[in-house]
This record gives structure tokens, C-alpha cells and sequence, in this order.
């Protein structure tokens, strides 16, 4: 591949990974697969635990109950990760009617609502499609699960026409934001490395 065409990647001040692409360098004109967003990022969340100073390992294959394993070298603590990731298209935060405002969302299932275990953590990841900026938000799976459970019931009796089904949505929201059910934010659980409850 020609110099000019080769991407660059730098770690910003802030210690986000940032990728930019040659001026040069065609535009994508294809369509992403869901795949490659996903292992996308979760190479990247192994990349900034091993940053970190963690010992981290993906884990393989489609019948996995977790993506990465992680141990601390310093506390001998030991935790699991699930990474949802997320192709961010959008410029600017999206609001919803019944939810506000939130920084962005990711797809669940009905079963997120019940798995709450002290050593499992989600890494959701937004990675933005024109800036190429990636973004990490840890949070613990005690707090996913009780978000998941009371956006899906505000969700049920606000649309009381609404056919129940198994999908979920998690969202990040802003702190600043009145919600109507306690929702994560993003001051508190963007770049949780160390893992804060």
C-alpha cells in the first residue's frame, strides 16, 4: 500500500487511541460488518488494559460467555469483560422522547437483566465513523443489569401498544440530564480502568 494511502494511528493526550486516515485514502463506500465493529473493539479494550498494566486475554469462539479475561497483577484481582461496541454515524447525541438525552446506546437482550456478578464488567465502546476516535465506558454488570430492567419496563408503560421483546437498549446519558430511571453516565464510568464501583 502506497504511504500515502496507509493509515495512522496516536495515543492523544487524554489517552485516547485516535486513527486518521491519509487526505488521500478513499472514503469507505462499504458497509462495516457487525463482526469486524465488534472484534474492532475488543482489540481495543485488550490493548488499553494491557496499557494499563493488566494482564488481559481474549477469549475465543461463539459459544463464550465473556470476551476478555482479566487479571491485576498488582491485587491478584481477577474480573471478567464483555465488550459491545458500537459504529457511532452520528455528529451530535441523540434524544429521545421517553429517555432525554444520552452520548449513545447499545443493543442488549432480555438475559442482561439478570446477569449481575461482582467480577463481571462491560466495556461498551463507541468508535466514531467520521473522527475515528474511540471511546470506553466500564461499567459493572450490576449496573447494566438494573438499567436494562427499568429502561425496558419505562419503555412498557409508556407504550403500553408496544410488543414486548427481548431486545434492550444500555445508554450512556450526561450527567448534567434529568432522567426518569438512574442512568449511567458518562463522567462517571468513561475510562473506568481501574475499575470504580
Amino acid at each position: 500500500m502506497p504511504a500515502s494511502l496507509r493509515p495512522w494511528v496516536r495515543l492523544t493526550a487524554s489517552g485516547r487511541l485516535q486513527v486518521h486516515r491519509s487526505m488521500n485514502a478513499p472514503k469507505h463506500t462499504h458497509r462495516i460488518s457487525p463482526n469486524a465493529v465488534s472484534l474492532a473493539g475488543e482489540f481495543a479494550a485488550l490493548s488499553r488494559l494491557t496499557l494499563w498494566g493488566y494482564d488481559a486475554n481474549m477469549t475465543l469462539g461463539r459459544t463464550k460467555n465473556v470476551d476478555i479475561l482479566i487479571s491485576n497483577p498488582r491485587t491478584n484481582q481477577l474480573y471478567q469483560l464483555e465488550v459491545k461496541t458500537k459504529l457511532e454515524r452520528r455528529k451530535r447525541p441523540p434524544v429521545s422522547k421517553v429517555f432525554g438525552r444520552y452520548l449513545s446506546d447499545w443493543i442488549m437482550n432480555a438475559k442482561h437483566e439478570s446477569i449481575a456478578r461482582p467480577e463481571l464488567w462491560y466495556c461498551f465502546v463507541t468508535i466514531g465513523l467520521e473522527t475515528k476516535i474511540l471511546r470506553y465506558f466500564i461499567v459493572p454488570s450490576t449496573v447494566v443489569a438494573q438499567y436494562v430492567r427499568a429502561e425496558h419496563r419505562l419503555w412498557l408503560a409508556i407504550t403500553p401498544r408496544g410488543k414486548d421483546t427481548p431486545i434492550r437498549l444500555f445508554r450512556i446519558g450526561f450527567q448534567e440530564e434529568q432522567y426518569s430511571i438512574p442512568t449511567p453516565t458518562a463522567e462517571q464510568y468513561e475510562d473506568n480502568w481501574a475499575f470504580k464501583q
